[in-house]
């Protein structure tokens, strides 16, 4: 149900634009290597490195940063990359990180395919991710083919070119692109904004970063530490809840069908507004008030909590996201804080 211009741009292998039976082989072969409990453990250690090394320059920088998302979003990116690619150098990294926010400007842009419009640049970002992500493959092939082996550990980009589905079949190299570029995207942008307002909603709130710190006294070592700390996960999902990056989705309606006694004809597209279900006070009480504690001992009810989405369509990358956002969270609720210029 997404418009033709978002397809184009993240691709038509990308999950929001398969059909069922497609999305459903391309979400089992790529899931588990994202959010299954060994690959969340290993990449723990680079996300937890990185974090630590990222707030001790931003401690010691002797000035003020000026925007910090701006800052978050390199911190992110590297892990990300690291992750899907195995990492970069510095000039590649920031090519790379230009393309990916120049993509995300085109989707949420008129589709005017015009020079000086954001659409037009979001293409031309897209021909340059395209382009690299082959070239990369390309190398990878050439090098195993050749018998080298590399030093560095597998990454997703090695396994989407390792994997095969029930039927032994591989996936084609516009597959692999579209599959990458979707997730390093959706890493990229969505879960730092999460980050930013939650360690802004902290500082602002002192009773729940008082509350949240109580808990974070002991060193996290181990991913089942960081699944035991029940507070700040309730501090990630009231943030969540708050200000959803994913704000929509669309869907096509494939039969008739009726919603709160009106017909959504077979055809019809449909927007689903998140915000409005989070903000809805028959839902959550005082919804816009941050209250963390509103998570104490309770579960929302079904359909009622849909920051990943929800189904067969959930994002698969949510409990990597929320891996990042704990880490970081932890980190700075020990050692820092956050005092606004403006």
């Amino acid at each position: 149900g997404w418009p033709k211009s978002t397809v184009t741009l993240l691709g038509n292998n990308s999950f929001i634009s398969l059909p069922h039976d497609d999305h459903r082989r391309l979400r089992k072969l790529t899931a588990a290597p994202i959010n299954g409990f060994d690959s969340l453990t290993t990449y723990l250690g680079f996300i937890d490195k990185t974090v630590v090394s990222t707030l001790s320059r931003w401690s010691d920088g002797g000035k003020e940063m000026e925007l910090i998302l701006t800052e978050m979003r390199r911190m992110n990116f590297k892990v990300i990359v690291e992750i899907f690619m195995g990492g970069a150098d510095d000039k590649i990294m920031d090519d790379l990180e230009g393309s990916y926010t120049e993509l995300n400007y085109g989707l949420r842009a008129m589709a005017i395919n015009l020079p000086g419009f954001a659409y037009h640049r979001a293409l031309k970002s897209r021909k340059k991710l395209v382009s690299a992500m082959q070239a990369m493959l390309d190398g990878r092939r050439t090098a195993t083919a050749k018998g080298f082996t590399r030093s560095s550990a597998m990454d997703m980009m090695d396994r989407l070119i390792e994997v095969e589905d029930e039927h032994g079949r591989r996936l084609r190299d516009d597959e692999i692109i579209d599959i990458l570029n979707m997730y390093i995207n959706a890493g990229h942008e969505s879960s730092i904004h999460i980050t930013m307002w939650a360690t802004f909603f902290l500082q602002e709130n002192p009773d729940v970063l008082a509350r949240a710190k109580a808990g974070q006294e002991e060193i996290m070592r181990s991913l089942r530490d960081f699944r035991k700390m029940e507070y700040l996960s309730h501090v990630i999902d009231e943030t969540l809840r708050f200000v959803n990056m994913s704000f929509l989705s669309f869907r096509q309606a494939t039969k008739d069908v009726f919603v709160n006694g009106y017909l959504i004809p077979k055809g019809w597209k449909v927007q689903l507004w998140f915000r409005n279900v989070h903000m809805d006070p028959q839902v959550y009480s005082d919804p816009s008030k941050f209250k963390p504690s509103r998570w104490d001992g309770s579960s929302p009810r079904a359909g009622t909590f849909l920051p990943f989405g929800l189904g067969a369509r959930l994002c698969p990358g949510n409990d990597l996201a929320k891996l990042e956002i704990s880490v970081f969270l932890h980190h700075f609720i020990l050692g820092y804080k956050l005092t606004r210029t403006n």
